[in-house]
């Protein structure tokens, strides 16, 4: 079977995606699958183009992180030229990067998430000084500051007082349309994969991971992607059955709350009144050597091989069903 993996793409991850997209076809079984790279630029042009992937090869892997890739612009293009492909639909991709739309979907169902205050470009260039109000009424310090649709915890800032505030929401709107404040919950750092078979009733988790950030003071992008940036244990140490129970069931409503499809990660925190928040969900979670999901999968006494096997049979299943 022939593989297209996409990766890179016009997005602020895509170093990250070159990675992932390297080690999805080294990592799919040679017995079963050809890989084929097919890498976007930054502007958006394909090596291979879409209407060549449909007419020689039976499937894509999309490889891609951020905007582009996870937000469901990729997924759209793959869907207008019926091409099957790996992970979340377009629409269920779109609401999972867009991190409010997805937090309100979440609390609706009865998953706790940090209060959050939404904020718009034009918002804050007409009414700052009331946004900056209604943030601190609402919230309270310390704040988390971070773009509403952005991945691997990209600009993400921790701020403290009214002047912290102000720069972190006027640096994140400079790059961004809409960006979150949100209350910060101090607790202990854990995320939980799913896989399914290609229908939302088949959906499972994987190990639960502790993440315990060691070069930034949350688990921000450089604590994510550097050697040594944190400490991820699996399974997480003095949890107890009940608490692990609660972090599988979790990511796995969150998973068919967005209709994520084939594989996702969400990310949670604990506080000392083991209260457990949901921060966001990952339609397409990295697969690079310091990757969670193939941590995750480990774990749960799935190679990384056998995980791309069923990442790719659950997107044909998706497909014929579909």
């Amino acid at each position: 079977m022939l593989i297209a993996v996409l990766s890179g793409g016009p997005s602020s991850e895509y170093e990250v995606s070159l990675k992932s997209g390297e080690m999805v076809r080294e990592g799919l079984d040679i017995n079963r699958y050809e890989p084929v790279s097919v890498r976007i630029d930054k502007s958006g042009v394909w090596e291979i183009s879409p209407e060549d992937i449909r007419k020689n090869m039976n499937c894509a892997f999309i490889a891609m992180h951020g905007t582009y890739g996870e937000d469901g612009t990729v997924q759209r293009i793959l869907e207008s030229h019926r091409i099957p492909y790996t992970g979340s639909d377009s629409l269920a991709s779109a609401i999972g990067m867009n991190k409010f739309l997805s937090s309100r979907l979440f609390k609706d169902a009865g998953l706790s998430v940090p209060d959050t205050v939404l904020v718009a470009k034009n918002e804050w260039r007409s009414s700052l000084d009331a946004v900056v109000l209604k943030a601190e009424y609402n919230l309270g310090y310390p704040m988390v500051v971070k773009p509403n649709n952005q991945g691997s915890s990209v600009d993400v800032f921790i701020v403290k007082n009214r002047w912290e505030l102000k720069d972190a929401v006027t640096h994140t709107l400079s790059f961004y349309k809409e960006t979150l404040v949100q209350k910060f919950v101090s607790g202990r750092e854990f995320t939980c994969g799913v896989l399914d078979h290609g229908w939302a009733d088949s959906a499972f988790p994987l190990a639960p991971i502790e993440i315990i950030p060691q070069s930034s003071p949350f688990f921000d992008y450089k604590a994510k992607y550097e050697t040594g940036g944190s400490l991820e244990i699996t399974p997480p140490e003095n949890v107890s059955s009940a608490d692990m129970r609660r972090i599988r069931d979790a990511a796995v409503l969150a998973h068919r709350l967005i209709n994520a499809s084939g594989v996702s990660r969400t990310d949670m925190i604990m506080d000392s009144d083991g209260r457990l928040f949901v921060l966001e969900i990952n339609t397409i979670p990295g697969l690079t050597r310091e990757s969670l999901i193939p941590k995750g999968a480990g774990a749960s006494g799935i190679s990384f091989s056998r995980l791309l096997d069923m990442i790719v049979r659950a997107a044909i299943a998706r497909h014929k069903l579909g």
